[in-house]
C-alpha cells in the first residue's frame, strides 16, 4: 500500500506562484506513474500533470507552459510548480499514483488507485 500526503497549498494573487509537494511512503518502489489532479465543487476531477518512472511528463493543455511536474526519487516526493496562476486554477489539488500493472503507461486519463487528501489552492 502507498500513502500520499500533499502540502503547499494556500492563497495567492493572480499571476503568482505556488509549489505543491506530495510525500509518498509505503510500497513506493512499485510506483510507475505519479500525477496531480484538481477538482472544484460540482465538477469532475481534472488530470493536469503526470510523470512516469523514467521522468517523462505529460501536462494538460490548460496548464502547459505555466506548471511543471518534478519528482525527487531520493526523497520520494512529487512536486507541482505552478506559475502565472489564474483564478481558474483555484481548486483542491490531489496527488495520485499507480504501479506498472495493468496500465503499462502513464496517462492523465488513467485511474489512479492511490491518492492523497488534497490541498486547497485559491487564486484571487
Amino acid at each position: 500500500h502507498v500513502q500520499l500526503v500533499e502540502s503547499g497549498g494556500g492563497s495567492v494573487q493572480a499571476g503568482g506562484s505556488l509549489r505543491l509537494s506530495c510525500e509518498a511512503s509505503g510500497d513506493t518502489d512499485n510506483l510507475y506513474c505519479m500525477g496531480w489532479f484538481r477538482q472544484t465543487p460540482g465538477n469532475e476531477r481534472e488530470g493536469i500533470a503526470v510523470i512516469d518512472r523514467s521522468g517523462a511528463t505529460t501536462l494538460a493543455e490548460s496548464v502547459r507552459g505555466r506548471f511543471t511536474i518534478e519528482k525527487d526519487n531520493v526523497a520520494n516526493t512529487l512536486y507541482l510548480h505552478m506559475n502565472s496562476l489564474e483564478s481558474e486554477d483555484s481548486a483542491v489539488y490531489y496527488c495520485a499514483a499507480h504501479g506498472l500493472w495493468p496500465w503499462q503507461n502513464c496517462y492523465l486519463s488513467n485511474t489512479f488507485p492511490y491518492s492523497g487528501q488534497g490541498t486547497q489552492v485559491t487564486v484571487s
